[in-house]
């Protein structure tokens, strides 16, 4: 076990502010190969700002293998234990998951607050919940990830009370609290599933249309390119999880044909697993995608992983196969040409754009719509003269190819986009009936 490690003062000079003031942990295990420590640290210390913190020191250690009392090395404990009271600290944040145990141990030895990475997740999730269903999906992840940690909420009560009866008192305490968990989990759990049934119907409503569907990771743009591709005002900010829940909207900007986009929840490495399959729903509309466009901040050293946890998420969710683009943002705020060169020789088909200033736009929608047309398949048909009215309703659902104007008919050509076909009959049958009555 190396117990060499490096405390960094940080940062805020303020003394005026109130945030409540956060020590970080950050774990190099030296035997599998993980990412680098500077960008797991970055990474906490942007979430950690994100929920609000205000982060005062950064610790590392380097490991072989895990404490199962405290998970970092003894000696550690004690320098994190003098930095608490050098700073005042309130909150120690690990950047690896702990367990119930380890948990316990660290508050008791710190006396202050000990969370983990997902901990620190599911609380900024639940600060940018907005929706009945992002709410939903939040709240069950934290009963779910709450439910074998109460016993640190109540171990303290014996100790301090002692007595006859008291352990017993709260015994049943705890397992009062776990029934009432487990009883609003299944709540939820109904919930939710009702919110899907009624977002596979929305789904099922437009199973006719071409959905293109962002992925990528937090952050990354996806809300800046919806907003510039749709005209939609969806919320922009410069923090990570601003956006939970998807929203859908239709491209219209210089786009011939009837598409919508879909821009779902941001990804991060080592996203919690309950927090995964809570949001299930919303990553179902990656699931029904006739295209995913796979965002990356080009601008981030940290690119690479964000390709890796992006791929990583799509064979998760079984859709690895489904037609993609690889989208580099950020080229704007890329200084050294080198950095793009590099990765375009390894991603020679990826697309480069600014979804913030609209650079390579154009060259992003023409690929959407090359792979939009891919997708047609040919088919005939024919109409009466007076019923050339319905022509612009047919391009509605249908590129016109060829158009024959015969004596009495008028025979069109047509390439269909899935479903397509099924929207053209309904409107021809229609019309049929109405013009019978």
């Amino acid at each position: 076990m190396d117990r060499e490690s490096q405390a960094h003062k940080n940062v805020s000079k303020n003394t005026k502010d109130t945030r409540e003031k956060a020590i970080l942990i950050g774990i190099e295990f030296l035997s599998n190969g993980s990412s680098p420590l500077d960008n797991n640290l970055k990474e906490l210390n942007g979430l950690a700002e994100t929920a609000h913190y205000n982060v005062i020191s950064i610790v590392s250690q380097k490991l072989t293998r895990i404490n199962p009392k405290s998970f970092i090395g003894k000696g550690k404990v004690e320098e994190v234990a003098q930095l608490i009271r050098q700073f005042s600290a309130d909150i120690v944040i690990f950047d690896e998951n702990l367990s119930p145990a380890q948990n316990r141990n660290l508050e008791s030895i710190f006396k202050c607050r000990v969370i983990d990475r997902s901990w620190l997740i599911l609380e900024i999730f639940g600060n940018h919940a907005r929706t009945r269903e992002a709410k939903a999906q939040v709240e069950l992840a934290s009963l779910k990830y709450a439910l074998p940690r109460l016993t640190k909420m109540w171990g303290h009560l014996s100790r301090q009370r002692g007595g006859i009866g008291m352990k017993d008192v709260g015994e049943t305490q705890i397992q009062l609290d776990r029934r009432l968990i487990r009883d609003r989990i299944t709540k939820l759990d109904r919930k939710l599933k009702q919110i899907d049934l009624e977002k596979k119907t929305q789904r099922k409503n437009r199973r006719d249309i071409y959905k293109v569907a962002l992925v990528g990771y937090t952050n990354a743009g996806k809300s800046t390119l919806m907003n510039q591709l749709t005209g939609a005002k969806t919320l922009v900010e410069d923090k990570l999880f601003a956006t939970l829940d998807s929203t859908i909207r239709k491209i219209k900007k210089n786009f011939p044909y009837p598409v919508v986009l879909s821009d779902t929840v941001g990804l991060i490495d080592k996203l919690p697993h309950d927090l995964i399959a809570s949001f299930k729903s919303t990553l179902d509309e990656v699931r029904d995608a006739n295209l995913l466009i796979r965002m990356v901040d080009i601008s981030d050293p940290n690119s690479k992983r964000q390709i890796l946890t992006t791929n990583n998420v799509i064979n998760e969710l079984g859709v690895e196969n489904t037609d993609s683009l690889l989208v580099f943002n950020k080229v704007d705020k890329i200084n050294d040409p080198e950095i793009l060169e590099s990765e375009l020789q390894r991603h020679p088909k990826a697309i480069i754009i600014s979804s913030k200033n609209g650079t390579g736009l154009d060259v992003l929608r023409n690929a959407i719509i090359s792979n939009y047309e891919s997708k047609l398949s040919s088919h005939q048909i024919t109409i009466k003269y007076e019923q050339a009215k319905l022509i612009p309703q047919i391009r509605k659902y249908a590129v016109i190819v060829k158009s024959d104007y015969e004596d009495t008919f008028i025979t069109l050509d047509l390439r269909l986009p899935p479903g397509g076909k099924e929207q053209i009959e309904k409107l021809l049958k229609n019309t049929n009936q109405a013009e019978k009555s």
